[in-house]
């Protein structure tokens, strides 16, 4: 089995999915429903993902003479199979081809693929998030011949925004858009340009493949003006309407260290080796006005965030189930050292049982995170006031950053573990451990590195509202810690969650207070691991108070072993992990600028 479903089912019920089906925009579906689509996931995730990991791992992406990119074959049937099976649609509106069910529920889903073959899988991550854009944000025109084909996996979706010498600083970007006129689909324009780091940039998967391209339109004196304020979004098809290639050339494929069955391409718009009615440049339509093309491509960065946090998690707990059943089987060691004794499995040894706990409270935590996140989508969505919905948008907004990072980093600690409790075998490609480890590392990375969410989350998620958003979390936070008072074995979680919650609000005061923003960003990254650890601490305590509940319900369809299983990982992580808030926040407390004033000539 590539996952547990209990872990699914008990977070399910932890965060009230059957109450959020009773919503007008899921009433049409149940658990029922809610339960065949996970376990279809699971079947195609096992029979078509699962069976080529290590063949797409082995056998990259290849580009042709012709300029075309191939992929495994077995990766593309995989991907039919998905969109055959309607997971492409299922956030999307009944009219628009889609199931219409929970975010929730579609993280879910995709993170089960993802535990079987992340790089397969994330031909989907890209294309929901490319179609839920165009839903939101362009024209009924625009929405039929670009988002309605990629909702039926009929084409697939990029998005297209660093470029070779810009990376992050989106505001440099050169790419340039010139008005071409107007047609069915709105204004047109031709694109030039180069963009990398695109992930399935092209492929042989499907026909079509629909580019989401940040660009900039010149001004009157022909130019560029600076900043992020005027770039805007354009929809650049490899296929035109009329069937014409569009001027978009693979300029090469990136070899990656792991991720491999999804292609990395360098693209070059409008360079001439395809040009459509003789005119110079790729052609696209602008969705919605100039200048609007960063806070459109937010929402599809966001969303991707969170879906690069869920993979994370998902690696992490296919990592420790990896590691949990090799620790069962290998025989090592005696628990006596008596040489007459038989030798025991290594998971009676203490250190290997340490390094198991650590696994399950980083996996499972970070899965709580991720659809706890996802459960907010959902609520800043369909709530069913606008003060619950606004709530949950402030609340989503702060944890973003958190969710796209803490999972990535910590799983690659997690996966470490993995790695060490196999031993040398870890270390070979006879086992997935290694792969995994080597996927994962593209996740600090990719959708705004570590040090980027951290930047965020100080800069526009703190300070920007003077806390505001914080305060919200924070009352969250201690009413579960009101809750738990007086549950025995959870005494001292409570207080663990209380202490790195003081810390926290301490640092948010002297983060608040800082005059200097250059002097508070400095702290970003310890910041946003201190948040993480909190975040998640606290959700293990609610976790830990749910797994109570149910172990009194004599109904419950939850061993006690597994019941007890969760609280005694939420106990490991408050007494282990927890600790750390204080220490990554003593810098902050104490205004430590040891790393801003370091000269350049001092390294």
């Amino acid at each position: 089995m590539i996952i547990d479903k209990r872990d699914f089912d008990f977070l399910f019920a932890w965060l009230d999915v059957d109450t959020l089906l009773n919503r007008p925009r899921f009433c049409h579906s149940d658990r029922q429903i809610v339960d065949a689509v996970v376990s279809l996931a699971c079947d195609l995730g096992e029979g078509e993902l699962a069976t080529h990991l290590r063949a797409s791992d082995m056998v990259e992406p290849q580009l042709n003479e012709a300029g075309q990119v191939h992929v495994l074959p077995a990766v593309t049937k995989a991907v039919g199979e998905i969109a055959d099976a309607g997971i492409f649609g299922m956030v999307f509106d009944e009219d628009e081809g889609g199931l219409q069910l929970p975010h929730i529920v579609y993280a879910a889903t995709m993170g089960v693929l993802m535990s079987a073959n992340l790089g397969t899988a994330s031909f989907l991550l890209l294309t929901v998030a490319n179609a839920r854009l165009l839903t939101s944000h362009a024209s009924r025109a625009q929405t039929t011949q670009f988002a309605l084909p990629q909702i039926a996996g009929e084409a697939l979706g990029t998005m297209c925004l660093s470029e070779p010498h810009a990376g992050s600083s989106l505001g440099d970007i050169r790419t340039r858009a010139v008005p071409d006129g107007r047609d069915e689909f709105g204004d047109r324009y031709r694109l030039r340009g180069s963009k990398m780091w695109i992930s399935a940039g092209d492929h042989d998967v499907t026909p079509n493949i629909v580019h989401l391209v940040l660009a900039k339109v010149p001004g009157a004196n022909g130019q560029l003006e600076p900043g992020s304020g005027t770039i805007s979004l354009f929809i650049v098809p490899k296929i035109l309407p009329d069937g014409q290639a569009n001027d978009v050339a693979v300029a090469g494929l990136n070899h990656k260290m792991g991720y491999r069955a999804i292609p990395n391409c360098a693209l070059n718009f409008g360079e001439g080796r395809a040009r459509p009615s003789g005119a110079d440049g790729a052609v696209g339509w602008m969705v919605g006005k100039p200048g609007q093309g960063l806070p459109q491509m937010f929402q599809m960065m966001n969303e991707a965030r969170i879906s690069v946090g869920l993979s994370g998690a998902m690696l992490a707990v296919r990592g420790y189930q990896l590691s949990r059943d090799y620790a069962l089987e290998r025989l090592q060691g005696r628990v006596s050292g008596t040489a007459a004794e038989p030798q025991v499995p290594i998971i009676e040894h203490a250190d290997v049982k340490r390094m198991l706990l650590a696994q399950k409270a980083i996996s499972q935590g970070a899965l709580g995170l991720v659809l706890f996140s996802a459960r907010l989508l959902d609520d800043e969505k369909t709530a069913e006031t606008p003060e619950a919905r606004s709530e949950a948008a402030t609340l989503l907004a702060l944890l973003t950053p958190v969710t796209k990072t803490w999972p990535s980093e910590w799983a690659q600690l997690s996966l470490h573990y993995a790695l060490q409790i196999h031993g040398g075998a870890g270390y070979t490609r006879d086992h997935d451990v290694e792969l995994l480890y080597r996927d994962n590392r593209l996740n600090p990375i990719h959708e705004g590195t570590t040090g980027i969410q951290g930047v965020d989350l100080v800069g526009r998620k703190l300070r920007r509202d003077g806390g505001a958003a914080f305060a919200m979390l924070a009352a969250r936070i201690r009413a579960t810690v009101e809750r738990a008072e007086g549950m025995t074995g959870l005494e001292g979680v409570g207080a663990q969650v209380e202490m790195a919650l003081a810390s926290f609000e301490a640092a948010v005061a002297v983060l608040l207070a800082e005059p200097d923003s250059r002097t508070a960003l400095a702290h970003g990254t310890p910041v946003l691991f201190a948040l993480g650890h909190l975040v998640v601490g606290w959700l293990w305590l609610d976790q830990a108070l749910e797994a109570r509940h149910f172990l009194q319900d004599d109904s419950s369809a939850f061993d006690a072993s597994f019941l007890q299983g969760r609280i005694r990982a939420c106990r490991f992580f408050a007494e282990c992990e927890l600790p750390k808030v204080s220490v990554w926040l003593e810098p902050v407390l104490a205004s430590s600028d040891i790393v801003l004033s370091a000269p350049v000539s001092e390294f």
